[in-house]
């Protein structure tokens, strides 16, 4: 039995929730209001799953390299480094940390593949670019005329899975702590 968005529109867009005074849970009047929110979402909603979850690893990915790796144990004439870029790319996991406990969204693990993707596409630029002429790497260690090259390309590789992983174990916590904590309040993302 189908169900059109405009035919439930009332339902959807009414109270849709209801608090079960047995168990103070919340939970939805019906699976056709559910499925109303859910179609609402269309394009948009999933394209904005898809960045969200791909900056997800991505940011892990890039504090990783740049905390753990660059500024240890690559020089800081090469990069330039100064307190804007320690803020940026410290500030950039305050702000996914705080879109993750603000949202509602769902963090599947088959979507490492769009985080893996994204980091192919960007390699690819920077190989491009250089084969024009451009001679500044930003990640020094990715060059791709030392010897090391390929080992660096597939660590950095291996490394999106724990990445990845990482911010899955942020997600698990927000949906476990955050029930206990705002038990009436709180609706845990699907």
């Amino acid at each position: 039995m189908k169900r059109d968005v405009e035919d439930i529109g009332t339902a959807a867009t009414s109270i849709t929730y209801m608090e079960d005074e047995s168990t103070s849970a919340v939970s939805l009047q019906s699976h056709s209001a559910e499925e109303a929110i859910l179609e609402r979402a269309g394009f948009w909603g999933y394209l904005m799953q898809i960045i969200y979850q791909t900056c997800a690893g991505a940011i892990v990915l890039t504090d990783i390299v740049f905390w753990c790796l660059i500024v240890p144990f690559l020089s800081n004439t090469h990069l330039g480094l100064n307190a804007l870029m320690g803020c940026i790319h410290s500030f950039n996991a305050v702000f996914i940390v705080l879109d993750t406990l603000l949202n509602n969204l769902p963090f599947p693990w088959f979507r490492i593949a769009y985080f893996v993707q994204w980091s192919c596409i960007y390699a690819i630029f920077q190989w491009i670019i250089h084969a024009c002429g451009f001679t500044w790497w930003p990640y020094t260690f990715l060059e791709l005329d030392t010897p090391w090259a390929p080992l660096w390309y597939f660590l950095v590789a291996v490394i999106h899975i724990p990445c990845y992983g990482i911010y899955a174990l942020i997600f698990k916590a927000k949906n476990t702590i955050f029930p206990r904590l705002f038990p009436r309040a709180f609706v845990r993302s699907f």
